[in-house]
């Protein structure tokens, strides 16, 4: 499937610079070192190559169980009015994606939804963490919806 939500026009400022780098650090840090579950929600490493440096970049990320053992997450970026890095490296590499999850890293390919899969899960995102509803309304971009199946061996 495609990645191809635009950007907006308006939003949130989208969280950046060196105290978000370190807010990402310490908090991909705690997971690791104590579980999945950050302020309340799951949460999974993500690991992406850059888009154009090529190098790894991780991101820790809220997520939601998807159907057969896949993960759902959404390119929220707090309702700011571009997508988030993580995104463009997502569409630019979909198979060349980890997720690290209660302790275990495995290798998936990265799928944005649409139509009524994407409206389906996202009712199921919603549902259980309202504040992404919140983010919705703060841009005038279709927050992505991402989904993350394991790789077959």
């Amino acid at each position: 499937m495609s990645f191809d939500t635009p950007n907006g026009t308006r939003g949130a400022r989208q969280p950046t610079g060196t105290l978000m780098r370190w807010a990402n650090k310490v908090a991909t840090n705690r997971i690791r070192r104590k579980g999945g579950k950050f302020m309340g929600m799951n949460i999974l490493i993500l690991t992406t190559i850059g888009r154009k440096s090529g190098a790894e970049r991780t991101t820790p990320l809220g997520w939601f169980p998807g159907k057969d053992g896949t993960w759902l997450i959404v390119a929220s970026a707090a309702g700011a009015p571009k997508n988030p890095a993580w995104y463009y490296n997502l569409a630019a590499h979909p198979a060349e994606v980890q997720v690290e999850v209660d302790g275990r890293k495995e290798a998936v390919i990265a799928e944005e939804l649409h139509g009524t899969e994407r409206e389906e899960a996202w009712q199921q995102i919603t549902a259980a963490a309202p504040r992404f509803a919140e983010y919705q309304q703060k841009t005038d971009r279709e927050l992505p919806v991402i989904r993350l199946v394991p790789r077959s061996s």
